[in-house]
């Protein structure tokens, strides 16, 4: 399956188009990601326990409308949103949402 922020793809003809579709991802940071990233924090560097984070939950998210996009029959899901939020008390989940439009390509 083609995933794409496009709304188009170049030389692929879209034939039929299925509609929106979405995935969610809610991923907890627990307190050694939080005590782990204040210590990168002070002495500088990537805080690559959220980076992971992240990234899990953007394919998380990725794989679910990916789902969503074949049950539907599509073989393509085109012009994809993706949006990272901090949510809960004090910013204590990261959620990523992503959306498109399931297509059809010949």
């Amino acid at each position: 399956m083609l995933l794409t922020t496009t709304n188009s793809i170049e030389g692929k003809h879209i034939v039929q188009y299925y509609g929106i579709v979405s995935g969610e991802a809610i991923i907890g940071a627990n307190f050694i990601k939080d005590f782990m990233a204040s210590i990168t924090d002070f002495f500088g560097g990537r805080a690559g326990a959220y980076e992971k984070v992240l990234k899990d939950a953007k394919n998380s998210a990725l794989n679910e409308l990916q789902q969503n996009a074949e049950q539907l029959g599509a073989n393509a899901v085109i012009g994809i949103d993706l949006d990272y939020e901090a949510i809960g008390s004090n910013g204590s989940m990261l959620m990523v949402t992503v959306a498109g439009t399931a297509v059809s390509l010949e």
